[in-house]
């Protein structure tokens, strides 16, 4: 039979006009998303998906209310992490993070405007909470050059126009991240400018209902594109030919076909170039038996960051005693420091609490013992007591956030590190793991 024309413009010609997380049914439409295979994934789950005009709302709400709460009269983004919250929209996200072409401008009153590029407006209009469109805010040299101080001006002029019709005569103006002429065009304007990322931090630093349900969705379209990396890795590298660089690319693969969008480094690495850790994944041949450890550091579907890490021994012989004691180590490690997480606790007693690391994985160890996860890395961090700075991290843990729980044994001197990692959303009487996939049993001694 011949398919009616309206079914032929649905994304799933199943459903009605909308998808499972209240999104448009519509196989032409602007906005980005998951694709069928992840519903249809996380429907074989029985996953709960978000709301994503009610997500919207709860995010515009806090920033809002947080102006509010400090006397400031708007706040101006520029960072791409900080928009896609504050809009739920995108456009060219890793080029704009070091081109910043777009700018939203948030009022204390609630009225939201968006200067997008001038080509594409439309990427924008799904999402009512955008009150105002506008373009102008790109004054970077490599568009402006040597008019870029004029471009900052005009840009300012526009932003001044917006703040006098919505926050009369309040001039505090939180910025997140800017070009020196802007923030120079925004003070001779008369704006007493502000730091905007403590704004912008504590705000997304508690997720709201269906952010957690967001994030589940996309934890669960990460970890099954990991078992895809795992099975092509366990049944290709012992035929031999396959680099790093190939196994890292099936992750990127998993994530994409999911409706994920983009990865922010290459952290897998194997045998002897995981230790010293932060080697980027390349060329390297892995060889039958070896370690194989890598960090996700993905963000998934709904622009939500999956930040995982699993080490595997990938061949028919046995690890060795030290890498079995190193993943002990390392498993103790995030389960001690695991056990600590509920509301109340101050990062203090986190930083000073908790599992000690052998003196042999001192010298190496993490940059941190914890840090919060969103939309990318986010605040609060939980450094080592080494890393501890008085009135830098004088908070405690409420429910809604959620935190990446580090470990790495990386032996000084050694050829083999551990690297862990699980996400962990406090909840209103402790935690929750959400991260559900396995470790390697047999570096668990199995």
């Amino acid at each position: 039979m011949t398919q009616h024309y309206a079914d032929r413009r649905k994304i799933d010609p199943a459903r009605g006009a909308t998808l499972a997380d209240g999104s448009p049914n519509d196989n032409d439409r602007v906005e980005i998303g998951p694709t069928q295979l992840a519903f249809a994934e996380w429907a074989a789950e029985g996953l709960a998906l978000p709301d994503l005009a009610r997500m919207r709302e709860y995010r515009w709400k806090r920033l809002t209310e947080a102006l509010v709460s400090r006397d400031i009269g708007g706040l101006l983004m520029f960072d791409p992490l900080n928009i896609r919250y504050a809009t739920d929209t995108t456009n060219m996200q890793l080029w704009n993070s070091h081109n910043p072409f777009r700018a939203c401008l948030l009022c204390a009153d609630g009225h939201m405007v968006m200067w997008e590029y001038k080509n594409s407006p439309f990427l924008v209009t799904f999402n009512p909470l955008v009150a105002e469109l506008r373009t102008g805010a790109s004054f970077f040299y490599n568009v402006c050059g040597d008019r870029t101080a004029q471009d900052a001006k005009g840009f300012a002029a526009q932003v001044d126009e917006v703040m006098r019709a919505h926050a009369g005569s309040n001039r505090r103006l939180a910025v997140d991240k800017i070009m020196v002429h802007g923030l120079k065009a925004l003070e001779t304007a008369g704006f007493d400018v502000l730091e905007g990322e403590v704004i912008t931090e504590r705000t997304r630093a508690i997720k709201g209902p269906d952010d957690i349900l967001a994030m589940r969705a996309a934890h669960r379209a990460c970890e099954a594109a990991i078992a895809e990396m795992e099975a092509f890795t366990r049944e290709n590298v012992p035929k031999g030919g396959v680099s790093e660089d190939d196994i890292w690319a099936e992750l990127h693969k998993g994530n994409i076909r999911r409706g994920g969008e983009w990865i922010e480094t290459r952290l897998l690495a194997s045998g002897p170039r995981t230790n010293p850790w932060f080697q980027e994944c390349g060329p390297r041949i892995v060889q039958n038996n070896e370690i194989v450890a890598f960090d996700t550091d993905l963000i998934g579907c709904y622009g939500i960051c999956i930040d995982i890490s699993r080490t595997w021994w990938v061949g028919d012989a046995r690890p060795t005693n030290a890498m079995i004691s190193a993943m002990a180590q390392g498993m103790d490690h995030i389960r001690e420091n695991m056990e600590m997480l509920r509301p109340g606790v101050s990062i203090r007693e986190l930083v000073f609490g908790g599992h000690q690391l052998s003196p042999e994985c001192w010298a190496q160890k993490y940059s941190c013992k914890m840090h919060g996860v969103g939309l990318c890395d986010e605040w609060p961090f939980v450094p080592y007591p080494d890393g501890w700075v008085e009135g830098a991290f004088d908070v405690v843990l409420e429910p809604g956030m959620v935190l990446c729980v580090e470990a790495l044994i990386s032996p000084e001197g050694g050829d083999f590190s551990i690297k862990l990692e699980d996400q962990v959303l406090v909840t209103e009487s402790g935690y929750e793991n959400l991260t559900r996939y396995p470790f390697d049993p047999r570096l668990l001694g199995g």
